[in-house]
């Protein structure tokens, strides 16, 4: 399940200049923050690693114990909401001082979308932006038909290897000739394609494990295709 820090920032990229000037220290190859919040009831550390990823702690001033309610689905009750919104507002906060948006998680997904704009002079559009689950979906649409040729979206790795993994990772689908289907599903991070047809479609998983080159050569295919 996707965590409340990977929630906001997940299309964040960090300004360690704006992080410094924030507060953050610098800890081995990361920083960490640590603020209160709710006046002072309430304290978050959060740290980031050197690759941006992202884990926070909130902690009761009193008990000086975490505060474990906040990430317990259950926990609905008046008082840990008001937590849980104080600790997502100071998120907020700090992704809007310290970050930079970006389209997509994932450094491949963002460098994909440089060239498919380069290439085709093509935009994603997020037709799914304001349901929180699909709203870092991007469609990639030929101006002429408005067809997609591409769709880049984030999903549970377990989707793919189907081996309960929750772990988040971006992925593209790009449209194949059915007869290279067996051999690129022999290729790593290439799968039968998530919620489209896997005759005709595959997935691509966005963490470099394939080079941008191989994977520009199949979106030009996927163009092609759907021309």
């Amino acid at each position: 399940m996707e965590t409340i820090e990977e929630s906001v920032f997940a299309r964040k990229r960090w300004v360690p200049e704006k992080m410094r000037a924030f507060g953050f220290r610098p800890v081995g190859d990361g920083y960490v923050l640590e603020r209160s919040f709710l006046d002072g009831d309430f304290k978050a550390i959060l740290s980031v690693t050197e690759k941006g990823a992202v884990t926070g702690r909130v902690i009761d001033a009193i008990s000086q114990d975490d505060y474990y309610q906040l990430r317990q689905k259950n926990a609905t009750g008046a008082y840990v909401n008001t937590v849980r919104a104080g600790y997502e507002q100071l998120l907020e906060d700090v992704a809007a001082a310290c970050c930079q948006d970006v389209l997509f998680a994932s450094d491949q997904a963002n460098r994909l979308t440089q060239c498919i704009l380069e290439r085709f002079q093509v935009e994603p559009d997020f037709p799914w932006e304001k349901e929180a689950r699909y709203q870092a979906y991007g469609v990639f649409r030929h101006a002429s038909n408005r067809k997609w040729f591409a769709l880049i979206m984030r999903v549970k790795c377990a989707v793919l290897d189907k081996d309960g993994n929750p772990a988040l990772v971006d992925v593209i689908n790009l449209k194949i000739p059915p007869e290279h289907g067996e051999a690129l599903l022999q290729l790593p991070g290439v799968y039968p394609a998530y919620h489209m047809n896997h005759k005709t479609w595959i997935s691509v998983v966005l963490d470099d494990t394939q080079t941008d080159e191989a994977i520009m050569a199949w979106i030009e295919g996927s163009y092609r295709l759907t021309e």
